[in-house]
């Protein structure tokens, strides 16, 4: 089912992170994966532990990107989904009267544009697919109604992180519409609190494992499937 689909997975720069347990489920369906971080020899060494292929990208960087579209271009001719994954968590116990402004600029510059810039130049493979999909990884500190994570709630104080996730959630909606005329569907994925480091379990973390799951069931939605959505572990969440 999965067998000539190509999958693009950004920010995979850890054995314990969310893009790596990602790329295994996905080759395990089939899928050829290719995997991507700043860092070429890490994600190179993560690579061949997964037997997938291996890139470098800097989502802030434009010309990294216009790199990769290139090799990716030549090399299969098409794409048919894309996680934007890479991101960073900037802020911890910020004041939002005293943040440093380009501690903002830098979250946002990661968070919010490099997945604006990775749609933007893929976008053309995306259409030469059959059911090009893409899957904004996000968080409901970003949302306006999560009870225990939303903007008014316990991760207030991470202004950086939170609002650059506010803005990627928008970002969703509106390239939904956008995308609607050439077949892309487009939706935003919450993986949860999840322990990509050791001793998070002991915070509440899920495990990994399970915050991969709505990521992998968001890249693999059939064509009648959702888009516009923001969902957790494929279940409809609020904005």
């Amino acid at each position: 089912m999965f067998e000539n689909k190509v999958v693009l997975i950004t920010g995979v720069s850890r054995e314990t992170g969310l893009g790596y347990e990602t790329a295994k489920r996905l080759k395990e369906l089939g899928l050829t994966v290719i995997i991507t971080a700043r860092e070429l020899e890490a994600v190179t060494v993560l690579g061949k532990q997964l037997g997938v292929n291996a890139a470098q990208l800097d989502v802030t960087s434009q010309e990294s990107i216009e790199k990769l579209l290139d090799v990716i271009t030549k090399q299969y001719g098409k794409l048919d989904i894309l996680i934007n994954n890479a991101g960073g968590f900037f802020d911890q116990n910020s004041d939002l009267l005293t943040v440093d402004v380009n501690f903002m600029k830098e979250a946002l510059d990661l968070n919010l544009f490099g997945a604006l810039r990775m749609i933007q130049a893929f976008v053309p493979l995306l259409k030469l697919a059959d059911n090009g999909t893409i899957v904004n990884v996000t968080s409901g500190i970003g949302s306006f109604s999560d009870p225990v994570f939303g903007l008014a709630n316990y991760f207030a104080d991470v202004p950086a992180f939170a609002t650059s996730k506010l803005a990627l959630n928008g970002l969703t909606v509106k390239l939904a519409k956008r995308l609607k005329k050439d077949k892309i569907r487009i939706n935003a994925v919450c993986p949860g609190f999840v322990a990509t480091t050791p001793g998070m379990e002991a915070y509440g973390a899920r495990p990994v494992t399970e915050g991969a799951n709505g990521i992998v069931w968001a890249a693999t939605l059939p064509e009648d499937g959702p888009t516009g959505g923001f969902f957790r572990d494929g279940e409809v969440i609020g904005w």
